[in-house]
This record gives structure tokens, C-alpha cells and sequence, in this order.
């Protein structure tokens, strides 16, 4: 199969990066259960899959831009495209990469999947709309699913994965709250940061601060940061971002917007630490009111909360990832969406044979795949 990476950012992401850990995960799952998979990814990109860089450089400033998407989408294609002439058609497409190879599914020799990582809204709606029917489209989250607009069909609900033995457990916390993100207004670390404030507890904030969010920095974050209530860490990966997780009394998810998964949840979560937040679109099927942290209104309720963390097990919110969001659970759920996305192109391929051929030429050789399958080798 050939998974189609975002364009801008290396697999897996030195830092800020949700959909191309996603991504990472699902390549290195696949292949440890005997698939074969070809990523097509940023430059800089490492997988146990084998790696084909359609572009030159990364683009990490250039986030969004359709001239970047569009050639990295275009020499994916075209390298699907010779693959089947050569013999070895792919059985299926894996596309996270925005909307180009949605729209262009029709030229793919190949069924193509497409999973839905952002939210539905005047801009993508349209687009979905009219071209959706082209893919197999996999919503994150229920509510994303249940929140399609009328006429996008989407038949298949795969959440986000993490790799559970691969965040540390930490059940004693340390005494400072942690918000992570992209500092756009939606994401609320402002609200972070009055919550923090009110209840008299360091803060630690990190992310990007992405192209057209500087003003909102400035003004909003910026005065706020002093480096003892409120810490400023920036853009921080690897051990450090998960010990940073492991260590915080609670994660703060102060959000105004629908958000349709929310992967630094369950980051917090499979480390141990609960999460406080508003319930904002698929909040409610991540935070377990109560059990793994507390859903809440407003900022008044979130101060009021952190009073009431003892009464979170540490224990349980790692359970309650390792049950539903693990690697290997998630792989087992996108191959039965990769069959049945299969099962319908050959339904499809041979109904409209069927229509083709006279009589005297029915009884013709049935379709047959390449030799990359979604068999597990053995």
C-alpha cells in the first residue's frame, strides 16, 4: 500500500506535528504485522517503511500552501500511477495529506482512503461535498462522523493512535499545569493562563507560535510569561515533550472550537495525567468526566476542578488510552477499512465489466491485484 504523508514536515515530526505522528505510527505498525508499505513524505523522513520524498526541501513556514501540496500530491501519484504499469500496483492509497489527492482520487489506478484530520467548515465543506464520493473518507471521532455535512458519506470511524509502551507512567505529579498547542485564539491558552493564574499554579505552555499567529502572541501571551508562573518552552519533542506531559498535575484543553480529535489528550492521558476541558466537539469521547479528568464550562469550572484532581487514578487514565488508542489496535481497525475499501473498487470494477462485455465475451479473466498486498507475509 503507499501512505501519503503532508507535505510540509518530516515523518515523524521533531515537534509540533499530530498528523505526521499519526502517520509514523500507523507505517510502523503496518509493517511490524507484514504489510508491505511505501510512505511518500517530506524530506528528512525515517520509517521501517520504505521513504519516497516527492519533494526536494521540507516547508514547515509554508503550512497550508496549495503549490507545495499540489506537487508533492502530483509525483505521489505519478509514482502509484508507475507502479501499476510496472506490475506492482498498490492494493490501496492511505492519504493524510489535505485536499489534492482527494480531489484527484479519480486518477489514482488504486481505491484511495483519505482520513479527515480537520474540522468541517464553510471552506471545506463545499470541497467535500463534491468531491468526497471519490475516497473512502475515515472520520477520527464520532462526533466528527455524526457532524458530516449532508451529502459527504463517510462509513468508516478510526480514531488517532499512540503507542502506549512508548510514553513514560509517572502517578506523582509535579506541581504546575501544562497546555500544548498551536497558538491560535480557539486553542485558549489565554484562557490557560487566567485558569492557571486563579488557581495559583505555575503554568507551563508549548507549541509553535505558526505564521500569522505572532500577533496574537504578542499581545495575549507574550506579557504574561515571567518564567516562574508562567514558563514558555517553545516548540519541544521527543523525551523532553513526553516528560513534560508525565510530570504535569493536569493537562488544560480551554478550547472554543469543534475540535475533531485532539491527540495531545491522550498524550496526557496515557502518561497519567488528567485532563481538564470544555466539552468541545469530540472532547466527550476522550475525557471520561470523572474517571480520567473532568469536562467543564467554563474557566470558573476548570479553577474549581483542579481542586478535585486527587480523585483522578493516574492508573486509570492510562487505561482508558491503552483500551482504546493503542498502535496496535488502531493498525488492526485501518486494515478492515483498507479491505473493505478494496472490496468495493473490485464490486465496482467488475460491475461496470459486466456492463461492457456482450455475451460472447462474458466468462473473460477475472481482475487480479500486483503483488503488494495487504496479505500479511508469512
Amino acid at each position: 500500500m503507499a501512505m501519503i504523508a503532508p507535505p510540509w514536515i518530516a515523518v515523524p515530526p521533531a515537534g509540533y506535528g499530530g498528523i505526521e505522528a499519526v502517520v509514523s505510527l500507523l507505517c510502523e505498525e503496518l509493517v511490524a504485522r507484514g504489510h508491505h508499505v511505501m510512505l511518500l513524505a517530506a524530506p528528512g523522513s525515517r520509517s521501517t517503511a520504505s521513504v519516497r520524498s516527492p519533494l526536494e526541501s521540507e516547508h514547515p513556514d509554508r503550512i497550508g500552501s496549495s503549490l507545495y501540496e499540489a506537487n508533492h500530491v502530483g509525483v505521489a501519484y505519478d509514482a502509484i500511477e508507475q507502479a501499476a504499469r510496472n506490475g506492482r500496483s498498490f492494493d490501496v492509497v492511505h492519504d493524510h495529506s489535505g485536499f489534492t489527492a482527494v480531489a484527484m482520487a479519480a486518477r489514482s489506478p488504486v481505491p484511495v482512503v483519505h482520513t479527515l484530520h480537520g474540522p468541517f467548515d464553510e471552506d471545506t465543506t463545499p470541497f467535500y461535498t463534491r468531491h468526497g464520493h471519490k475516497v473512502t473518507l475515515v472520520a477520527i471521532s464520532r462526533y466528527q462522523q455524526e457532524h458530516a455535512p449532508p451529502g459527504v458519506r463517510i462509513t468508516e470511524m478510526v480514531p488517532n493512535p499512540i503507542r502506549v509502551q512508548d510514553w513514560p507512567f509517572c502517578a506523582h505529579k509535579d506541581r504546575y499545569l501544562l497546555w500544548v498547542g498551536r497558538f491560535d485564539p480557539v486553542k485558549g491558552p489565554h484562557r490557560a493562563i487566567a485558569v492557571a493564574r486563579r488557581a495559583e499554579l505555575p503554568l507551563v505552555l508549548a507549541g509553535p507560535v505558526q505564521p500569522g499567529q505572532e500577533p496574537y502572541f504578542h499581545r495575549e501571551i507574550e506579557p504574561h510569561i515571567d518564567g516562574e508562573m508562567v514558563r514558555y518552552v517553545g516548540e519541544i519533542g521527543g523525551a523532553a515533550r513526553k516528560q513534560l506531559f508525565a510530570r504535569a498535575k493536569a493537562f488544560l484543553m480551554p478550547i472554543r472550537w469543534a475540535e475533531p480529535f485532539g491527540l495531545v489528550m491522550i498524550e496526557a492521558l496515557v502518561c497519567g495525567t488528567p485532563v481538564l476541558a470544555f466539552p468541545e466537539g469530540a472532547v466527550g469521547e476522550i475525557v471520561i468526566d470523572g474517571e480520567n479528568g473532568f469536562q467543564v464550562a467554563d474557566e470558573r469550572q476548570m479553577i474549581a476542578a483542579i481542586a478535585r484532581l486527587d480523585q483522578i487514578d493516574p492508573q486509570r487514565c492510562r487505561e482508558t488510552v491503552a483500551s482504546r488508542y493503542d498502535a496496535p489496535i488502531i493498525a488492526e481497525r485501518y486494515e478492515t477499512v483498507y479491505r473493505r475499501a478494496i472490496a468495493t473498487a473490485d464490486s465496482r470494477l467488475q460491475r461496470s465489466r459486466t456492463r461492457a462485455e456482450s455475451p460472447r465475451t462474458s466468462g473473460a479473466g477475472s481482475f487480479h491485484r500486483g503483488n503488494i498486498s495487504l496479505n500479511r507475509s508469512g
